[in-house]
């Protein structure tokens, strides 16, 4: 501190102790090229950026861990949510510096990196875990062992990248449980779900929801055939709107488990939500769950991102921690959805005008003391 309590901007922001961690396995940066110190600093700010995803990802979470969530306070989950958004936008565009690495240069040094990979990136896996992948859903790396092995020591000892990632799995319930959780507690059309008459108040719904559904898809059918040429392309053509009635209800049976009619009831929320999400009480809750997509959204295109910067920089070698490299991102920017089932909705989708009336609008209308 400096005199009358006041402080120094390099001080406070650790500047000098920041500028002196991008020396790698050497005594200095100065003994690196500007290429390795490049690929140190990318990857440093990454895990910065990372420190902060998880932070709000947190937040957003606690939010929706508590008994009873106001409307007014969702505004703060969103609000997280958006901010992951905006920094995972940023981290994206980062993938353009490492781009000006060539092939040739970044070969001058990939030797040392051998045994290390970014798979390692503990914060990685901690936001997967915490959005609420399961380990069930995970691609192989590559490799003997699981992902958790794939973060032991270069001498096979636990280390603390494990440490970190195994605290993670015990920090319950996932985003997407406490969201899910919040979502089965959402009324429908008035009625929630320990309310009498619960179970035919969601089949009523959900009974209306598909034919207006299944009526709005008959209508852009005939217009569809309309267009066609010939009875094989009308054939085709019906078959597919068909079949997406068909998915559609598929999406809302009854398994006749308590698994699963507790998923009937997350799915028809968020049916709900999206659908009158012109009502009140609904506008916070229809902002959460656009910010939870986008969030999926980004995550998927920087993984992406990442595939095209590996390959255009490495090619289709081998990664550096023995894994299958661009093949391995590839594959986790096209299979890892954690919320599956909100990219799901938009299908059941309808124009305002298309949706069934609802018996008990008011419910959702602002009240006195709200």
């Amino acid at each position: 501190m400096t005199a009358k309590g006041l402080t120094n901007y390099w001080d406070y922001i650790r500047v000098e102790e920041l500028l002196g961690l991008q020396k790698g396995l050497a005594a200095s940066d100065a003994d690196l090229a500007n290429d390795e110190v490049l690929f140190i600093s990318v990857h440093q700010v990454y895990e910065l950026w990372f420190k902060l995803v998880l932070r709000e990802l947190t937040a957003a979470r606690n939010l929706f861990v508590q008994g009873l969530v106001r409307e007014q306070q969702l505004s703060g989950a969103a609000r997280s949510l958006k901010r992951v958004v905006s920094i995972l936008r940023v981290a994206i565009q980062h993938w353009e510096v490492m781009e000006t690495l060539t092939t040739r240069e970044y070969l001058a040094f990939r030797d040392k990196l051998m045994g290390a990979s970014g798979f390692q990136s503990a914060q990685m896996r901690q936001i997967e875990i915490l959005l609420g992948l399961p380990d069930s859903e995970r691609i192989p790396l590559g490799l003997e062992g699981d992902y958790l092995a794939a973060l032991r020591s270069a001498d096979g000892s636990r280390s603390w990248a494990q440490q970190r990632v195994e605290a993670q799995k015990l920090d319950v319930p996932t985003l997407r449980d406490a969201l899910y959780a919040w979502l089965y507690r959402t009324p429908i059309d008035g009625v929630g779900p320990r309310d009498a008459g619960a179970q035919a108040a969601l089949d009523t719904f959900l009974s209306r929801m598909l034919a207006a559904h299944a009526q709005f898809v008959d209508g852009t059918c005939e217009r569809a055939l309309e267009m066609s040429m010939g009875k094989p392309d009308r054939e085709r053509v019906q078959a597919r709107y068909e079949s997406e009635k068909r998915s559609v209800r598929e999406f809302f049976a009854d398994d006749g488990t308590p698994e699963g009619a507790k998923r009937r009831r997350v799915r028809a929320a968020m049916v709900f939500i999206e659908t009158y999400r012109e009502l009140p009480l609904l506008a916070w809750p229809r902002e959460v769950l656009d910010a939870i997509v986008e969030v999926e959204q980004f995550f998927t295109v920087f993984r992406q991102r990442h595939a095209r910067m590996v390959e255009r920089v490495i090619g289709r070698r081998v990664g550096t921690g023995g894994s299958a490299g661009v093949e391995y991102l590839d594959q986790t920017a096209l299979r890892y959805r954690v919320f599956s089932d909100l990219w799901a909705v938009r299908t059941l989708q309808l124009p305002r005008a298309a949706a069934p009336v609802l018996e008990r609008a008011d419910f959702y209308a602002f009240k006195s003391g709200d």
